[in-house]
């Protein structure tokens, strides 16, 4: 997704964080104004010196436990009500830590990428809908941006719990907060969320290792991530070795170029230039339209402080992959174009004095970024700017071809969003979860409906709540509209996303299709995407007998020359905006499909005289961006589909 967040990865080497002397004796997750899940048993975690006596007292009850060896507790209350504000002491040994006005209601997990990130101040509304009174009874807390190799025990930082009034709301992930505030206005107990997001990111970062090491595709990659965990610098060896493999087998002068990583090798010879924007807009002819392999070499000079100091390498974005070295050492490697490249240096990398930097690039722009967004950065917040000549050559054209990269680097990593987002609050307890993700996975659309399915089983399980709830939000349209019938790998996402949903009995979709933007894939109406997960939470969390959401197609058969559409989920009856009849589907053979117009009747679509030249499937709203008006009578948009035609009159 193309959204240019700027951020730091949080690589960690251990699954459990050091603690610092004053550090809290509770869990990061734990904190003022915090709500609790409400009816069940309350769990209370966290760290004290090893074998301490831990006490804690909430309201009027009181409990203790006995810290492990490694200073690990965990103690819990008794389940109550919805209710509050209570107060909550802790203490062991000298320590004694206090919160206040915590809340015991429902709470809610919103997770996924940049559209349930998108903040309640940017969405359509929100100059006159999100500055409104203090509302005391919602809640939320945001989960700061984290990546670490092995699942880790706690926060890298305390959640900061914040009530929702006309300066906090804004702030709020905009599909949860609306979400959140339709049940809690219907339900009138508190209503709190938490949520871990992150742009751009791939549904196999928020999965856990243990549950992807069941598809043997993953097994490779999730050794070298575990590899990391326990020793960073063979992990990188792996990874380089890997990487190389692929680069000497699609590279045709990869024999005569790697060593042009080498601090030492002279590029006297070669040319220079400065990175400002895409070589493309260089001046250098022979970079204007060039689409393959460019080496890029710069020199940067170091004290010996800084050459202590500097832990990140910033590089900006790049299109589309890169290979980084610093003085001959594999650095790191990504291949999303817009995403901002913040590589961790290699322990003893750098030195005082000459140090020389190499990017091995295969794309057809280059580093996108301005010369200011290439910079060593130190530990203390400052920065060495790379903003001098680079010199470069070209190696070779080679289009169409993807190399793989560390199962690490975000966006695209592997488990390590779970291991340090989802982790360490896995055991709070929660009332359900909404999922809203897809986009960074349309490549590999296919493939969604197992690592959706996997996703669910894998939060279940971690959480020891096998029932737990999940809603979808499914895609909205997006890009170009299309005047014939054609493939769609957007349909086939949305497809893996209803089926995965459909098939499982604690879940629910709202449906966003009629919510996008052509040109914009972070569409701003997300209030009404919100209210449509708060429905699915009501008919699948809470048990009301309401459809979770719009009309959905169930089987379609044969009809005397007419094909049947029959649907659940449509209200009163099926209604279509602005024409008698509905459009969006496609009557098709197992090579081709034909739009054909529907006609309504009561709760089926009627797709007349469409049985005709061997048609085995039909289609509802199956591109990018289609144009659709079925609705329930209820105004919910009908859900889009591919189901087979059974032979039955």
């Amino acid at each position: 997704m193309k959204r240019h967040w700027l951020f730091g990865l949080c690589l960690a080497t251990t699954p459990i964080p050091a603690l610092a002397q004053d550090a809290p004796l509770l869990a990061a997750v734990f904190t003022d104004h915090a709500v609790l899940q409400r009816d069940r048993p309350i769990l209370l975690w966290g760290h004290a010196g090893p074998g301490e006596t831990v006490a804690a007292t909430f309201d009027n009850d009181s409990a203790t436990t006995e810290a492990d060896a490694k200073g690990r507790w965990e103690l819990r209350f008794p389940a109550r009500g919805a209710g509050g504000p209570y107060s909550l002491t802790v203490r062991a040994g000298a320590k004694t830590q206090a919160l206040a006005d915590l809340m015991l209601g429902d709470v809610y997990l919103c997770g996924g990428q940049s559209n349930m990130e998108f903040p309640a101040r940017l969405s359509t509304g929100a100059w006159g809908g999100v500055a409104h009174a203090p509302q005391p009874m919602l809640r939320f807390a945001h989960v700061e941006k984290a990546s670490a190799p092995a699942p880790l025990e706690d926060l890298g930082q305390p959640l900061r719990w914040r009530l929702i009034d006309g300066d906090s709301a804004g702030d709020a992930s905009a599909v949860c907060f609306y979400m959140a505030r339709a049940l809690q206005q219907r339900l009138k107990i508190p209503v709190g969320f938490i949520d871990p997001d992150w742009g751009g990111t791939t549904i196999q970062s928020w999965i856990s290792s243990g549950s992807l090491a069941t598809l043997p595709k993953y097994t490779e990659s999730l050794r070298s991530l575990a590899a990391l965990a326990a020793d960073p610098a063979a992990a990188r060896k792996l990874e380089e070795a890997r990487i190389e493999h692929w680069w000497s087998a699609n590279d045709p002068r990869w024999s005569a170029t790697k060593h042009w990583s080498a601090a030492d090798f002279d590029d006297r010879a070669w040319s220079s230039m400065k990175l400002n924007g895409s070589w493309r807009d260089a001046d250098i002819p022979a970079l204007a339209a060039f689409h393959g392999v460019v080496w890029l070499r710069t020199v940067v000079t170091l004290t010996k402080a800084q050459a202590a100091a500097a832990d990140r390498l910033q590089l900006g974005p790049i299109d589309s992959n890169d290979t980084v070295w610093i003085n001959g050492r594999w650095t790191g490697s990504n291949n999303i174009d817009w995403f901002w490249r913040d590589y961790a240096v290699p322990a003893g990398a750098l030195h005082a004095g000459r140090n020389v930097i190499a990017i091995r690039v295969l794309g057809g722009k280059g580093p996108t970024g301005t010369a200011a967004n290439h910079l060593l950065k130190l530990h203390d917040g400052s920065a060495v700017p790379l903003d001098g000549a680079w010199s470069y050559q070209l190696a070779a054209p080679l289009k169409d071809k993807k190399p793989p990269i560390p199962p690490w680097e975000v966006p695209t990593s592997l488990s390590t969003l779970y291991n340090a987002m989802i982790a360490p609050i896995a055991r709070y307890g929660f009332k359900g979860a909404a999922w809203y993700q897809g986009e960074s996975n349309v490549a590999e659309a296919s493939e969604y409906r197992g690592l959706l399915t996997l996703l669910f089983k894998d939060w279940r399980a971690h959480m020891g709540q096998p029932e737990l709830p999940m809603l979808v939000a499914q895609l909205a349209s997006y890009g170009a509209p299309s005047a014939k019938p054609v493939e769609s790998d957007w349909a086939v996402l949305r497809q893996a996303q209803s089926d995965t949903v459909r098939q499982d009995g604690h879940a629910g979709l709202a449906l966003t299709l009629d919510l996008g933007d052509r040109f914009d894939i972070h569409p701003t109406q997300k209030l009404l995407v919100g209210e449509r997960l708060a429905r699915a939470a009501r008919s699948v969390v809470y048990g009301e007998a309401i459809a979770p959401g719009g009309p959905e197609a169930v089987r379609v058969n044969r009809a005397q020359g007419d094909l049947v559409i029959h649907f659940r989920h449509a209200g009163a009856g099926l209604q279509a905006y602005s024409a008698k009849s509905a459009i969006g589907f496609e009557a098709c053979t197992k090579t081709a499909c034909r739009f054909v117009p529907g006609d309504i009747d009561g709760n089926r679509i009627v797709l007349r005289g469409a049985d005709t030249g061997g048609v085995t499937h039909v289609r509802y709203a199956w591109s990018d961006a289609p144009f659709v008006n079925l609705y329930s009578s209820e105004d919910l948009p009908a859900v889009p589909f591919n189901l087979p035609v059974l032979n039955l009159e």
